[in-house]
């Protein structure tokens, strides 16, 4: 006999609408423009931004706004067997959905001629890296000082025995029924990643989609307090030098 939504627990531990354990931490690397880390469950990711800059070649320049560049990439000591450090066609299209996401938010028409690049490093997998990813980058660009719309944040829901789940985890990806990955800019209220890996009724589909919503704006907060403690802390270090 099948549990119920609310008798069923995941194989970590988890209920079927709850996060992994999370954090987001900003300004980790000094020698970038901005940067950020972000944990969820076993997943460990940086970002790194550098730019606005002069951009080369000059044949690609855009006269209209700057070149966003987007590099996703996963160590080889990232997931249980070891991956190779050349590019996979999986990190070549994550860098393209990643740039995509991000460019609905930031304010591009703002630097002609110029190009910001974002680097984005995991370096330990274990599930919706994608959406991470496109939660750690947003704070990187924010901590940058990139002008941008609204943040940019990510979450995932799917289907596992039957039931619909919030942040589908390594194994969930890969036994469960369906992924939903999203990323919204939750002050405008617009979906800027919204992609579907399985099947789903429509029914289904539309309590994953309010599941993920609900995950999002979790992770939103964490990307706000995250930003907010920065501030405080330069404004500690700015009193402190007077």
């Amino acid at each position: 006999m099948s549990k119920s939504k609310e008798e069923y627990i995941r194989r970590d531990g988890r209920k079927v609408d709850e996060l992994r354990p999370y954090s987001i931490r900003t300004g980790i690397f000094k020698n970038a423009d901005g940067s950020a880390e972000i944990r969820l469950g076993g997943n460990w990711i940086v970002a790194a931004v550098y730019g606005p800059k002069e951009h080369f070649p000059k044949f690609q320049i855009s006269q209209d706004e700057a070149i966003l560049n987007c590099r996703y990439h996963m160590a080889p000591y990232s997931t249980s067997e070891r991956k190779s450090p050349k590019p996979s066609r999986r990190e070549i299209e994550l860098s393209k959905v990643i740039k995509s996401a991000l460019e609905k938010a930031v304010l591009l028409e703002a630097f002609p001629e110029m190009s910001i690049d974002v680097y984005i490093e995991v370096l330990q997998a274990e599930g919706s890296t994608r959406v991470a990813s496109i939660t750690a980058a947003s704070v990187a660009l924010a901590d940058a000082g990139i002008p941008m719309r609204d943040m940019v944040v990510g979450c995932s829901a799917g289907k596992v025995d039957g039931h619909i789940i919030l942040d589908v985890g390594e194994y969930e990806d890969k036994e469960g029924e369906a992924d939903l990955p999203i990323a919204i800019m939750p002050n405008l209220k617009k979906i800027v990643l919204l992609q579907m890996d399985g099947k789903l009724t429509h029914s289904e589909f539309r309590e994953a989609f309010e599941l993920a919503l609900k995950g999002a704006m979790q992770l939103y907060e964490a990307q706000v307090n995250a930003l907010v403690s920065k501030v405080k802390e330069m404004g500690e270090i700015e009193e402190a030098e007077e």
